[in-house]
């Protein structure tokens, strides 16, 4: 850690410049706590993501593979997606999400962490959640925007994974981090449901 300390910067104005439907374009002006000069900055407002690690009896990850529009190829992933409106908290929307994208269940959800997308102009965080005890109970509800494979990989194919590339979603992969971290500590709760 440094010792020097960063101030916040005083909000002077904020104004909304645009709404699309996953995201809101907001231009605030903050004045510098070290100069005092003022500057204008974007920020996109999104809601609230969650990512999904379901974990099957058999102690297999559920992942998908989809198109990305953003970097024009497809990649493996997590289900995952955003908080909807009607969603009553972020565990039901992964349990939401987990079945639209996937077609599967899973007997008990816990959130093990959460990162911010991108704080340099993203207001939101993305939260991951372990699904254990995961398993298809029918097909998957895509939207008309999605076309979406599902499969599954053993726990110990995660890392290569994403060594290969085939997995290079930022936000996934500090997904599996928290999973990781969260299966050293917690390696008996996994442990009951793998029995």
């Amino acid at each position: 850690m440094t010792d020097k300390r960063v101030d916040d910067w005083e909000l002077v104005e904020s104004e909304q410049l645009a709404d699309y439907r996953i995201t809101r374009v907001r231009r605030d002006r903050r004045r510098s706590p070290r100069t005092g000069a003022e500057h204008d900055f974007i920020v996109l407002q999104m809601r609230e993501w969650v990512n999904v690690i379901a974990v099957t009896w058999e102690a297999r990850i559920v992942i998908i593979e989809q198109y990305r529009h953003g970097t024009q190829e497809v990649g493996v992933e997590i289900p995952g997606g955003v908080v909807d409106p009607g969603d009553s908290g972020l565990e039901q929307a992964a349990r939401r999400e987990l079945l639209e994208e996937t077609g599967y269940e899973a007997e008990e959800f816990v959130c093990i962490g959460k990162v911010t997308a991108n704080p340099a102009i993203q207001d939101n965080r993305c939260h991951t959640f372990v699904a254990l005890g995961a398993h298809a109970v029918g097909e998957a509800r895509l939207e008309e925007g999605e076309d979406i494979a599902v499969g599954e990989v053993g726990i110990d194919e995660v890392g290569e994974l994403i060594a290969s590339g085939r997995t290079s979603h930022a936000l996934v992969i500090a997904g599996f981090w928290w999973f990781d971290r969260w299966r050293g500590e917690h390696d008996e709760v996994l442990q009951k449901y793998l029995d």
